[in-house]
């Protein structure tokens, strides 16, 4: 413990920065949000200045016309049709937990397929700040004429923010402040207005549960990415590990990893929360916080993932359901996943690579989620996780969502099983699953998955054409005389 305290004041001068733009703001410090402004019709030129977009600004499709917005701190694009419809009156809200979506591609295949699009920024402030950002994006997105219905649509790790934020809306600040959290929510999350529905697409399992995946089990030392145990270590070939991709390891290694990755999260929680009552006290080194770096905690695209690896792990799902084909037909069936190994090597040494930079608010409320001694996964699914005790979890969020729900995984990505995982949780009446074969986790048509040129298709068009299809079931959001 002297070890990781002293690590945490030798770090303090160069993550002090992080504090305010990594972290949740602590109770009762989140500010309101701030007023709205309507810009100009947006220009080929791309998004605002400072801005980081998710994907390319392209030619509008003549169809649509989008406008640049700003909510204060939230920006984004209005995408509507030029023509107004029967589904036009339906509006949806595209935002990620931290990435700018102005330009993400459900902006324009959605807009061009007839509903209103409000594709969003937000702060990037934590977990209680966007959810506030998402209060604000729907706010204006249902002042809008015409606009009578607001869907939430979360893609990868938007999934944590539109399912925490629809929870709170339909039972109020109880559920992310009950005994069972790790950390409680703000009271500032209090009177949210819930959308209509709400769309999964390629949603991971949540930001805390990616943190937990991509810990790395080898860290000896929590003040130390250097000092490793090579028994530990998912790169070694010695333990199954090929650099080219298609590694194969034993099920007693992957037993021995994942048994060593719970045992470091329920610590580094442990150790979180010691330090929060210490900072709470008044006796740490700053009044509402302090930096928390973890060792090879880094939840990138594959750190430390067993299953990025390995493709026999998260290979298929356990129950039959809809998998949607290039050429219009739906079979049901297992659904296998048709990604490519992955290959790689260990940035637990690098601090800027593969080091966690947050804060012990931050952790605890954004990255943490605990788990019981037989967590693990294998084939088919993921155990022993305790999905309710973090707001930063979807499994855990949609077992209070009653609101309509659309979930839907990418085949060619490891990330698609968590469909079926969130699935299973809803607990909406009316609630849809399926996967889309060989789309990458950004939709596009994974090339590398396919075995012949074209099998695949256009996976964008298969995607967007199945969720049209249930948003405009009538019914649902259109009503049946329409």
């Amino acid at each position: 413990m002297k070890r990781f305290r002293l690590f945490l004041t030798l770090v303090a001068s160069g993550a002090l920065s992080l504090l305010f733009t990594a972290s949740s703001v602590g109770q009762g410090q989140i500010s309101a949000p701030m007023g709205q402004r309507e810009g100009a019709q947006m220009g080929p030129g791309g998004p605002p200045m400072g801005m980081a977009p998710m994907g390319q600004h392209a030619a509008l499709d003549p169809t649509i016309k989008s406008t640049t917005v700003s909510l204060g701190i939230v920006h984004g694009a209005l995408y509507e049709p030029v023509a107004s419809n029967e589904k036009s009156h339906i509006g949806v809200l595209v935002m990620h937990s931290d990435a700018d979506y102005t330009y993400f591609s459900a902006c324009t295949e959605l807009s061009k397929r007839g509903y209103t699009v409000f594709c969003a920024a937000n702060s990037g402030a934590g977990l209680d700040r966007t959810v506030l950002d998402a209060k604000t994006a729907l706010a204006y997105l249902r002042a809008r004429p015409g606009v009578r219905k607001v869907i939430l649509f979360g893609h990868s790790g938007g999934a944590t923010l539109m399912t925490a934020y629809q929870d709170i809306a339909e039972n109020g600040v109880k559920v992310c402040q009950g005994p069972e959290k790790i950390i409680k929510c703000s009271d500032y999350l209090a009177g949210l207005s819930p959308a209509d529905g709400v769309i999964l697409a390629d949603a991971n399992w949540g930001n805390a549960e990616m943190a937990l995946f991509s810990l790395d089990p080898a860290v000896v030392s929590e003040d130390s990415g250097t000092n490793m145990d090579p028994s530990l270590d998912l790169f070694n070939p010695k333990n199954g590990f090929n650099p080219n991709g298609d590694s194969d390891y034993s099920q007693e290694f992957i037993h021995k990893f994942q048994k060593a990755v719970g045992k470091r999260e329920n610590a580094l929680i442990k150790t979180a929360l010691e330090r929060l009552a210490v900072i709470d006290a008044g006796k740490g080194p700053f009044t509402d916080d302090e930096p928390f770096v973890v060792p090879g905690g880094d939840s990138g695209e594959m750190n430390n993932k067993l299953f990025a690896e390995d493709n026999k792990l998260m290979s298929h799902t356990k129950k039959a359901w809809p998998l949607l084909h290039s050429d219009g037909s739906i079979t049901t069936e297992i659904v296998h996943t048709v990604r490519a190994p992955e290959g790689g090597k260990s940035s637990t040494p690098s601090y800027f690579g593969g080091a966690m930079h947050t804060t012990v608010r931050s952790f605890l409320r954004n990255n943490a989620i605990r788990v019981t001694d037989d967590f693990g996964y294998d084939e088919e699914s993921v155990y022993g996780v305790e999905w309710t005790s973090s707001y930063s979890s979807p499994p855990g969020n949609v077992q209070g969502i009653k609101a309509p729900m659309l979930i839907i995984g990418m085949t060619g990505h490891w990330e698609y099983l968590a469909a079926e995982t969130i699935y299973g949780f809803a607990k909406s009446t009316d609630k849809s699953l399926a996967f889309v074969e060989g789309a990458s986790h950004m939709y596009n048509t994974c090339k590398q998955c396919e075995k012949t040129p074209g099998q695949f298709g256009d996976t964008v068009k298969t995607l967007y054409d199945y969720i049209d299809g249930w948003l405009s079931k009538k019914g649902r959001y259109i009503a049946s005389g329409q």
